[in-house]
């Protein structure tokens, strides 16, 4: 009973901040006149991070990154364990553009205040997706802000690391700039599954790894990095967990 009346100011707590965060992103908005919203992007990332902090059941601990400039882009990768994932990254100090499924972005509030962050939309069902989500990454890209992908595609149901698809590495080869990836385990216990009451004392990792050059690399070198930055993500998931990389990768 405990633990539901403790979710339950939780969940009160969440609403409230996502409410007064809306008119205040608006008015960040309305005044930033950076074409890539560099300042209404960050607030934006800063809500995840309140949200993360809202949560007492949440420890989130973090490692690497300190030598970071979010001025300097890269794209960044990170597996993909629960909605948690999002709120967990937002407690990094940068500001990067988020690429999301098209639906997201119809969401009443969130989506609203992705559009004004300047987010990237994919609709999956179009057979050219990657043409117009590649053309808004390197606007980006070229402006010296990153941007964020799971190349899984959707959150890992079992906590292995499903294959990553193709479409960060070949922006990033041809771009010429470098990968960041980032490792994350325990975000799938930090929202429930089928109920609204939180579990108690959910420890999160997340460990910012080297970055990776693709200063050189040609497309027909996009498989490679792939599996580089899917392997270099999943040893550390495995050191975490204490298994073989094999338990890890799906």
């Amino acid at each position: 009973m405990m633990q539901r009346i403790k979710s339950l100011l939780i969940w009160a707590g969440i609403v409230l901040l996502i409410l007064f965060w809306l008119p205040l992103l608006a008015i960040i908005r309305l005044f930033d006149r950076d074409p890539v919203r560099y300042r209404t992007g960050k607030w934006f990332r800063k809500l995840g991070y309140f949200i993360s902090k809202v949560n007492p059941n949440w420890n989130v601990a973090i490692e690497g990154g300190d030598d970071i400039d979010d001025r300097h882009p890269y794209v960044m990768v990170s597996n993909h364990l629960s909605n948690a994932d999002i709120p967990v990254i937002s407690n990094l100090p940068w500001e990067m553009k988020w690429v999301a499924k098209k639906e997201l972005f119809s969401l009443p509030v969130a989506g609203w205040m992705m559009k004004m962050a300047g987010d990237i939309s994919v609709d999956r069902s179009s057979s050219n997706k990657r043409i117009g989500v590649f053309k808004r990454c390197k606007y980006y890209l070229d402006r010296n802000i990153s941007v964020i992908f799971f190349p899984e595609g959707t959150r890992s149901r079992t906590g292995t690391i499903n294959r990553f698809a193709p479409g960060a590495f070949d922006l990033a080869i041809r771009e010429q700039v470098p990968i960041l990836p980032i490792a994350l385990d325990g975000t799938q216990g930090c929202l429930p599954k089928k109920s609204w009451v939180f579990k108690p004392d959910v420890y999160v990792k997340m460990k910012i790894l080297d970055p990776i050059s693709t200063e050189g690399l040609t497309k027909e070198d996009a498989n490679e990095l792939r599996d580089r930055v899917r392997y270099a993500i999943a040893d550390q998931v495995a050191e975490w967990r204490g298994v073989s990389r094999d338990h890890i990768l799906k």
